[in-house]
């Protein structure tokens, strides 16, 4: 089984002091440029609290984070793609023929790993699910239509590029105790990425987590 890996590849560069100015620029005469210069460190702290706790979400929009998301199967993806206030860049099936490696390009889930017998159907199942892509490749199929046989626990790899306050709503429903278990782990994974470059606009308590 391929495990999972979350990378941040880019974001706003001093996404918080950006949040914070723009959120400036409503109440004050002064440009939002001179508000990136003068405001310090505890003011930006305390606007971004505060914006919180008066539901003035709108500034958060103008900081942006893009990250790469490795070994999620296609039914995580589809999971994903439906929080619309995103971009998205997915390998393609049609043009990227699928390794046929069912230990590299399979996502297990765990209720399934833990079960012997369980286990022995989904890797046969998998293992024919290959098995048929590759023959109907060989027989001059086209790997867009061949892919229809291929499973939801393929593997893929994503792109997803997100504002601060799309990304405060997808923590709130994926990182709950209710959400499926692979994107809860790519939520999570995501979150603690985002969390190191803007530590107070994704706080724990806004989750309800101890320190």
């Amino acid at each position: 089984m391929k495990k999972m890996r979350v990378k941040l590849l880019a974001c706003t560069p001093d996404p918080e002091r950006v949040i914070a100015a723009s959120a400036r620029q409503c109440y004050s005469k002064f440009g939002a440029d001179e508000a990136m210069k003068s405001l310090k460190k505890a003011d930006v702290e305390r606007l971004i609290r505060l914006l919180h706790s008066n539901g003035h979400l709108s500034p958060f929009e103008h900081a942006s984070f893009t990250f790469l998301l490795d070994g999620i199967s296609r039914a995580c993806s589809h999971q994903l793609v439906r929080h619309r206030i995103a971009s998205y860049s997915q390998q393609s099936q049609r043009y990227v023929k699928v390794e046929d490696n069912i230990i590299t390009n399979t996502v297990t889930p765990p209720s399934i790993m833990k079960n012997k017998e369980a286990k022995s159907l989904f890797d046969g199942s998998m293992r024919d699910s290959y098995k048929c892509y590759g023959q109907l490749i060989a027989l001059g199929v086209l790997k867009e239509d061949a892919r229809f046989v291929l499973p939801n626990a393929a593997c893929t790899k994503i792109v997803v590029t997100m504002n601060a306050r799309e990304l405060l709503h997808f923590f709130k429903l994926r990182c709950d105790p209710k959400a499926q278990w692979e994107i809860r782990e790519a939520a999570f994974g995501m979150l603690k990425l985002a969390r190191k470059k803007a530590p107070t606009v994704f706080e724990k308590s806004i989750y309800g987590e101890s320190d």
